[in-house]
Parts: C-alpha cells; structure tokens; sequence
C-alpha cells in the first residue's frame, strides 16, 4: 500500500498473519491496522484503523507503531519501535491475546503457505487455499449434494455439477454434468475441456487449479479486491469522452463512495464496474483475474441495487424475495433450502418484523432493504447500489449508510454512487469525479474538504459547479493522496490497454425456459391480485360496456344504425378491455425487467409470462363483454345463424380476439415507452385510432390510403368479422333514412360468407403474431448491453 523504502537491501520475509501469509519486498513500506486497504488486515476491534508501518531500514526490518490506541508489543512488552526478522512473533492490542504476525524467511516457507493460482493472461489471485488434496487418478464428481466426492456448500450449484476426470496419459478434463449455472474454465463456460496446470476452474464460488501435484481450492468468501486501470468510455465515435483515464484501488471489505456532479460519469462508471457497459479502454480487475475477460463467470458474484425497486411492491417481502429465490437458484434447489436462505437474508437486513408486509408499505429506507436483500441471496462478493439514499429524509439516509458499513464489515466489498454528503463519515474511500469523468480525489472522505481548501462539504460541490475551468483531475495527479492512495496503492501490474472486449455470452439460467415461465406467471398473478385498483376495473369494465351496448339494441337489431352503433361500442369496449391491461405492465416493470435480464432472465419466458397471463384475463373479459351485451338479442343472423357458428359465439370470439390483439398492442406501446406517464394518453389515441378506422363511422371500402390503413386496425377485422356473422350488408335502414356510414354499401369484408369470415379472424390473428413479435424486439433496447443479441 503506497510508500517506497529507501533501502531495498534488506532480505524479502514472509509475515504471516490472520490466517494468510504475504511475501514482502524491502523496496515497499507496510501498513498494518483494520483499514481494509492496509497491506497486513487484523479483524480485531483491539487493532487502530491504521496500527503500525513495516519497512526495511540498511539491512534489517523495522515495525513501527504509528500511536496506536492499545499498542503493539513483542515478548509481553509495549514497543513503539521494533527490529524484526525470520522468528519475530508480534501482537497487537493486546499483549497476550491480541492477533499475532509470525516472521519468517522468503526462502523458507512452511509448506501450507498458498502458492499464486496464475491465469494464463498473466494476471494471478495470491490466497490462502480453502482445501488442498492429492491430484486425482481417478473421476472426481463435483456437486452440492452429499453424495459427490468433492461437496460444495453453495446453492448457485447444481446438486451434480461436474466432473474433473484423470485421462489415460496423465491429463485431466473437466465435464459439465448438465449444471444450471455453468462449468467455467478460465473464465468461459465449458462443457467438456481439457485442463491444464494454471487453469482456473469456476463452480459457483470456487475455483480450482491444478498446482504441481495437488489440486487446490479457493472459496470467494467476499473478501475480494477491485483494481480500477485507466477506463476510458467515449461516446459519439470519440467525440465525447465520459470516463477519462480513471483509476483506483479498492480493498476488501472496504465501502467506497462515488460522488460529484451531474454529468460527471459516476453511473458510466458504475456500468463499467459491474459489467454492463464495458469501458471501451482500461482494465477492471477482480481480485487479480480480468473482469471483462471473464465476467461470464464473475457477473454471478456482483450484486446491483439500482436507484428504483427491483421488486413488485405490490408483494409482501417474503413472498417477493421468495419468487427471486425460484428465478435465481439452480432448478434442483429444494423448496426448503430456498426458503431458509429468503429467511438468513431477511435476518441479515433486520427485516424479521416486516416479512409479511406489502413492500409498498415500507418506508423508502426499509424498501431499499429489500432491493439489496434481493441482491445478496446470491451471497456476491461485490455489491453495487446505485443512488440508494435517493428521497430519503436525514435519518433514513445514515440508516442506509450504516446498513452498507456494515454489509462491508461482514466481508463483502460495497461501492455506492450518491449524491448525498450526509454520511461519507462511514466510508473508506471516497471517489470524486470531476465533470468529464476524471478523478478529482481518491483518498478517506475526512481528507477531501481540505484537501480542495474548504471546510464544508458543500462548498466542494459548490466550487465544482463554479469553477469548471480548474484543473481538478491534473491537481490531484501531483499530490501526495494520489502518490499514497493510488500510485502506491496496489501490488497488480499495469495490464495497459486492451482492445475492447468481446461480447460477453449470455448469462447461464439457472432455472429451465418452462420452469421460468411458471415462477413470473404465478408472480404476475399473485402481483395482479394484490393490486384493487386493477381487480375493480378489471371486473366493471367489460359489465359497464356490455350494459351500454345492451341500452342500445334493445331485443333485436331492428335497423343496420342500431347494428351499427351496437358493433361499435362493443369494438370500442373490446379494445379498452385489451390495451388498458397491458399498457402499463412492461414500462412499470422495466427497472426490474433489465436487472433480471442480467442474471438469467429468459426474454420469451418473460412475455409469454405477460401474455398468457394477461390473456385469460382479458378474453374472460371479453366473453363477459360479448355475454352481457349480445346476450339474447335477435341479431337478425340469416335464419338465425352465423356463419359456422351460432350468432353470438361468432361475435363473441371475434370480440376476444380483438380484446387479446388489443392487449398485445398495449403491450407493444409499454414496451415501445421510456415513462409511464405517457401510457394513458396513447391508450387514448389508440382507442381514437380504432374506433375511426373501425369502418363504423367513414367509409373505408375504395378509399385508396384510408383503406390500406385500416388493414393494420384490429377492430377494422373485429367489426367486419361480426358483421359477416350478422350479414350486416342486408339489414335494411330505418325508415326513410340513409344507409349508415360503413354499412349498407358493398364493404366485402362484411360479406356472410365461410371465406370472408376466415379472413377477418385470420387477419386479427397475424396482426397479434406481428405485435408479439415487435413486442418481444422493443425489449431488447431496454436491456444490459451486454445482453442485447
């Protein structure tokens, strides 16, 4: 971490210390303490933030305390400054219980020591191994169940995940047995692939590696690093730069902050960390191993909260969390292991007392622990939020700070974009990005309102806005918290430039096309139900519009105006029932949408879940709509009967089928929509559009533009459809008026005929397949980048 020695002379020691060991090199200066980015990290409250130095002076080592509180000590005695070498034990805090270092030489290390896991880039992960066994001679079946010789306890695995098997001539393989979430081999997912020492094998949270003649594993417990390397993101063919060579280290268990101001980068930013929207240049590294290069495998690890509610509010909790669970874990999951981690979860995130409760009743505070709840049943080492204290009041907003802190301190690297100064106190590291995405400081948040000249948090923003022509990023480059805190803060290499990467493959799902689309339709429904608003309309529309066209024929069509009004209002009624539905259902959703899109989320099983759901619904309405308007009145139908069918099963199916293509076309607008709010007034403007060109009110037969337009209006084929059934064509007038506009004349739509009626219900059906089809398209733009093919 930081400073360089002045005399590299001294031998290299190892120090090993809370369970790890580390190799150090004289030309460095070592930090020790309970900071997460210290070079030596003592999980002990006894330990200061920042304890004590190590560095090496002429030909020897030297351990400094740096005014610690408790102190350090060596042989039951308290020491300010102390000669070390191969056999020093130290403590810390304490002079008889408190955490140890044991010293010894480089050159003679205990065999346990961890070896560096290399991947074949060149980059390497230094850990301590969680196991280390024998290479096997035989096949080695990987899995969560008890049964495999190699268990692991982790439920993003499948019950029996794979195999590694000894080949005849003394290599190994690694077989994919048909796992849910994937077999990865340096980063890629493998089905079958050959296994070579330095490979890095991926099954959940682990990775294996085949280092001399022992195969060795490391478990991400979380305690996971990020090294930030020149990310440049540019924009109109690079003429507008959003990232600007930003870098930074952050250290396990460590809470960083990004904030400045608007147009400064921090959500490109917080794209590019995540995976989502690859820098164009630069490299992120996940504790060692190249995010982007392998982020088929390391997306499973990072959490993202975005700034809205990733869950149905309508919902409880558990009930929401549970449905996330089903979407999420292998399909061999059991019901009971879901549930018992749901119930660790809400425990962890204090939200016992709440688990039965509609998420929309929570307050923002308590909501945004349910979004990041979600998030952390996948148990990711890395958790993105995005804007989390975003409308909240003073107290909300440290309650949700202190959540993070503490998410950090159980063993999870946190980084948050705000733009809310309130409580940075509980941060470790500070990113602030100056307009144009440059870093204007990296450092401890106490340290940046000096560090600019100004004692307030505010007037640092204030100055940013004021004073735009300063030169902040080149400012902080010549300091010495650049020097400290990111020039010297890391032990990776510079990795350069790299062209940009390639296309991540989609993301493995964890749950079977059929299986995802029962959990989103049993979630649609149990989400619908919850909502009255929708429950009443649902149920009163298609009755309030069946009883106005009842009001309007009376016993019998006695004219084709009666006809015609009736066919109207019951088209009008069809396409309300249809589009009011669905308008809304995929722009509301769209936040929710992208981030399981994500990890897993099947876009066809997705709208499908809309369709079938929404469609029962809305044909049930349209079946009440058909019964409780056509019901017993005398159509005037050719001796009583319809074209195939008796009358009112004809009118009826045609006015589902327009209700369900109507639906479709609500979803095609929802889709279409970047806000909610715009929906009512399209759904306005559609039912304007499908009335006009129902060929109810002008007359649309030879009128060339008109007409070919018409074609592309459901309610057009639904009209004449029950018009065929009706031979709308030869019911007369009423006395002494004119044939009614749209009717009377010779439309041949409206022809009682087999072969007219096929068409105008085959037209309504290729009108659907068609809004289906862009439905499912349009999703796409709303989708992560990398999930856009």
């Amino acid at each position: 971490m930081g400073e360089r020695s002045v005399a590299p002379s001294a031998p290299e020691l190892v120090v090993e210390a809370d369970g790890g060991s580390r190799v150090m090199s004289p030309d460095r200066v070592y930090h020790v303490g309970r900071d997460p980015l210290s070079d030596i990290v003592l999980h002990d409250g006894r330990v200061s933030w920042h304890h004590a130095t190590l560095r090496a002076v002429a030909d020897h080592w030297t351990l400094e305390d740096t005014g610690s509180t408790n102190g350090t000590y060596a042989e039951g005695h308290r020491v300010t400054s102390l000669d070390v070498g191969p056999g020093s034990v130290v403590r810390f805090g304490n002079p008889s219980d408190g955490p140890a270092v044991h010293v010894t030489e480089a050159l003679a290390r205990p065999a346990d020591r961890p070896s560096a896991v290399s991947h074949p880039s060149g980059t390497s992960t230094f850990r301590q191994p969680t196991s280390v066994r024998p290479l096997p001679t035989r096949t080695v079946r990987i899995g969560r169940a008890a049964d495999n010789d190699l268990v692991l306890d982790d439920l993003i695995v499948s019950r029996t995940h794979a195999e590694l098997r000894a080949l005849p001539d003394g290599d190994y393989e690694i077989v994919d047995l048909g796992s849910h979430n994937g077999t990865y081999l340096n980063g890629h997912p493998v089905h079958r692939a050959l296994v070579g020492p330095g490979d890095i094998i991926g099954i959940g949270h682990s990775a294996f590696s085949l280092v001399g003649d022992q195969l060795q594993e490391y478990v991400d417990t979380g305690e996971v690093s990020l090294d930030v390397q020149d990310l440049i993101v540019e924009v109109d063919e690079g003429r507008k730069t959003l990232l600007d060579d930003v870098s930074f280290p952050v250290g396990a268990k460590t809470l960083l902050a990004v904030v400045g101001p608007s147009g400064a980068g921090k959500s490109t930013l917080l794209n590019a960390l995540t995976g989502l929207r690859p820098a164009d240049r630069g490299t992120v590294l996940y504790d060692g191993r190249d995010l982007y290069r392998d982020y088929a495998e390391l997306r499973a690890r990072i959490g993202l909260v975005p700034q809205d509610d990733i869950l149905h509010t309508q919902l409880t909790v558990r009930r929401a969390l549970n449905y996330a669970a089903e979407l999420r874990f292998p399909g061999d999951t059991a019901k009971a292991e879901r549930r018992a981690r749901v119930e660790e979860v809400i425990g962890e995130l204090g939200l016992e007392q709440r688990a039965d409760q509609p998420i929309h009743s929570l307050s923002g505070g308590q909501r945004k622990r349910v979004s990041v709840a979600l998030e952390l049943l996948t148990k990711p080492s890395l958790l993105f939020l995005d804007e989390p204290t975003s409308g909240l009041d003073p107290g909300m907003d440290r309650s949700v700070m202190n959540m993070l802190r503490g998410l950090a301190d159980d063993g999870r690297t946190v980084i948050v974009v705000t733009h809310s100064v309130l409580s940075l106190d509980v941060c470790d590291r500070l990113l602030f990005l100056a307009p144009g995405g440059r870093t204007a400081y990296y450092g401890p948040p106490g340290d940046m309102p000096g560090f600019f000249g100004f004692g307030q948090w505010p007037e640092a923003f204030e100055a940013f806005e004021n004073d735009r022509d300063r030169d902040w990023a080149g400012e902080y480059r010549s300091s010495a918290h650049h020097r400290q805190y990111i020039a010297s803060a890391t032990d990776q290499p510079r990795l350069g430039a790299p062209p940009a990467p390639e296309a991540a493959p989609a993301p493995a799902k964890a749950q079977t096309w059929g299986a995802q689309l029962w959990t989103l339709m049993r979630r649609y429904v149990m989400a619908l139900s919850a909502d009255r608003t929708f429950l009443i309309i649902m149920v009163a529309l298609p009755f309030l519009t069946g009883a106005m066209a009842r009001l309007s024929s009376g016993t019998r069509f006695a004219s084709a105006d009666k006809a015609n009004t009736v066919l109207l209002i019951l088209c009008v009624g069809g396409v309300l029932t249809g589009a009011a539905n669905a308008v809304r259902e995929l722009v509301k959703e769209r936040v929710i949408y992208r981030r399981e899109r994500a990890v897993g989320l099947s876009r066809s099983a997705y709208v499908m879940s809309k369709v079938l759901v929404l469609g029962v619904i809305t044909v049930a309405q349209a079946i009440v709509l058909g019964v409780v308007g056509l019901g017993g009145v005398d159509t005037r139908a050719p001796k009583g009967q319809g074209v195939l069918m008796p009358p009112l099963l004809e009118m009826t199916l045609a006015l589902a089928l327009l209700s369900f293509t109507s639906m479709l076309l609500g979803l095609l607008v929802s889709a279409l929509v970047r806000r909610e709010e715009v929906t009512m007034p399209l759904l306005v403007l559609i039912t304007l559009v499908q009335v006009v060109f129902c060929g109810g009110m002008i007359e649309l037969n030879g009128r060339l533009v008109l007409e070919q337009l018409s074609w592309l209006v459901p309610s057009r084929w639904a009209l004449a459809a029950m018009s065929s059934t009706i031979d709308f064509t030869h019911i007369p007038p009423e006395t002494g008026q004119l044939p009614p506009k749209g009717g009377g004349g010779a439309d041949p739509l409206f022809r009682h005929a087999v072969g007219t009626w096929l068409l105008d219900m085959g037209m309504m059906v290729v009108l659907a397949l068609v809004f289906a089809f862009l439905v499912a398209r349009l999703l796409r733009r709303h989708e992560p980048a990398v999930m856009r093919k």
